[in-house]
């Protein structure tokens, strides 16, 4: 029989056959011995080499499964997670629910912060997210600013309520790092098995997204249930059989109403803008002077009418964020220490934070948060340079310095337009887009 020996740290293969004489009689015995130490190591290492191979599978196989800026499951586990789940729930009686969530005008937050904070952010809602739920429910990121909260053995009712906690969880809390915090609304469907007749898990997430796309028609930082949606079905059924009594009427209305929104949008506007002159009165005035360099610069240009509006928009409300500075930082008559001058540097943040909400105004927000950027990139409040600055914003800049140099200030007496001129072009492509100096100089020029 041959046999294996591990003989001090060795290992060897023996076998021993019996010898006989002529007559059949055993007479001895020949042995073989073979060193096999190497093939034994070798088929060691390679059941260590599987067993490592087979962990690091399922690890990758893990990590495939979760979204790695969120550390939360992804739209992969959805696929593979929602058909078990709904199997059971049918073959066990028991209730499913699904929680669709969307972050209400998140591009808006990329736009104006950038998309680091807005990453940033992202991490954070996730992290509410998980907090505000249930151990067993099982929470994913669909992708970009969606999330799915799955809720086994939970009916309609239970999950509206979870549904509403995490609303106002998420409302409530601030959002941001040390220097920028915003607040958060949210979008919510909630779809669920067996009150929603449905044949399939995925199906599950078809009906929420139709709910969603339903909150959002309506305003958003809503929850919605199917029950909500065939409510508002109903409400635009009836306002179609309407329409169709008198279409000339209601389009008579509608007009009238458009007209009457834009002007008090403009007035909304102008208002905000004067408040602050019950603060400074030196910024109302400004103000106005700022208004009509932007507006002719950006027609100079021959920029769209749409585009020079939001412009015009945006130069009346881009010192509205003082609303937030101190009045014994606008009005010091002497130098601004390095505190106050970081506290006068939030004004375009806190004017973005006030207008971010402002659906109408979504487009000027930028204009207003980037225009003390600088070409060169030294400026604030995200640092951008040369053509990554919305053109607005290089507009605002140019006319919001000239104003600034010929007024009078409680630090100092204004500047004359010859020494201001100099100044304007000695900072262009430095802190000035050029052609924008340039143009800005013809419009100067032309009012002579």
């Amino acid at each position: 029989m041959p046999s294996l020996n591990n003989h001090k740290g060795a290992f060897v293969w023996a076998k021993a056959s019996p010898l006989y004489d002529s007559s059949g009689n055993k007479i001895g015995a020949i042995e073989s011995i073979r060193d096999i130490t190497e093939q034994k190591l070798a088929k060691e290492q390679m059941v260590k080499l599987n067993d490592e191979l087979t962990k690091s599978n399922r690890i990758f196989k893990q990590l495939a499964l979760k979204d790695s800026h969120t550390g939360l499951y992804n739209h992969r586990y959805l696929g593979e997670v929602i058909e078990a789940e709904f199997f059971r729930a049918k073959r066990y009686a028991h209730p499913l629910s699904l929680i669709l969530i969307d972050v209400d005008y998140f591009k808006s937050i990329n736009d104006v912060y950038g998309h680091q904070f807005g990453d940033l952010i992202l991490k954070q809602f996730a992290r509410q997210l998980k907090m505000a739920v249930r151990q067993y429910d099982i929470v994913i990121r669909l992708g970009g600013e969606e999330f799915v909260v799955l809720s086994p053995s939970t009916c309609r009712a239970d999950a509206l309520a979870l549904a509403e906690r995490i609303l106002e969880a998420i409302n409530l809390y601030n959002f941001g790092d040390e220097t920028r915090n915003i607040k958060l609304k949210i979008s919510v469907a909630v779809s669920s098995h067996p009150e929603d007749k449905i044949s399939k898990g995925v199906d599950l997430i078809d009906l929420a997204d139709r709910i969603l796309n339903k909150v959002k028609e309506y305003g958003g930082n809503k929850v919605y249930s199917s029950y909500d949606l065939k409510n508002a079905d109903r409400t635009e059924a009836a306002g179609e059989a309407e329409k169709a009594a008198d279409v000339e009427l209601l389009k008579k209305k509608l007009d009238k109403l458009t007209r009457q929104a834009n002007q008090g949008l403009i007035e909304s506007v102008f208002a905000f803008a004067k408040t602050i002159e019950l603060k400074d009165h030196y910024t109302g005035e400004h103000v106005e002077k700022t208004v009509h360099y932007a507006t002719e610069v950006a027609r100079e240009l021959d920029l769209p009418k749409e585009d020079v509006e939001k412009i015009r928009q945006a130069a009346i409300l881009h010192d509205l964020g003082k609303i937030g500075i101190s009045e014994s930082i606008l009005l010091k008559r002497g130098k601004l220490t390095k505190k106050e001058f970081d506290e006068i540097k939030k004004h375009p943040q806190i004017a973005a934070d006030i207008l971010r909400p402002i659906q109408s105004l979504q487009g000027v927000v930028p204009l207003i948060y980037y225009h003390h950027e600088r070409w060169d990139g030294s400026g604030y409040s995200n640092g951008l340079k040369g053509e990554e600055i919305p053109i607005g914003a290089r507009i605002i800049a140019v006319s919001d310095v000239y104003e600034a140099l010929t007024s009078d200030r409680p630090y100092r007496k204004a500047y004359s337009k010859d020494e201001a001129v100099k100044i304007m072009k000695s900072s262009s492509g430095t802190q000035f887009d050029p052609k924008v100096v340039d143009t800005f100089l013809n419009v100067l020029q032309q009012e002579k």
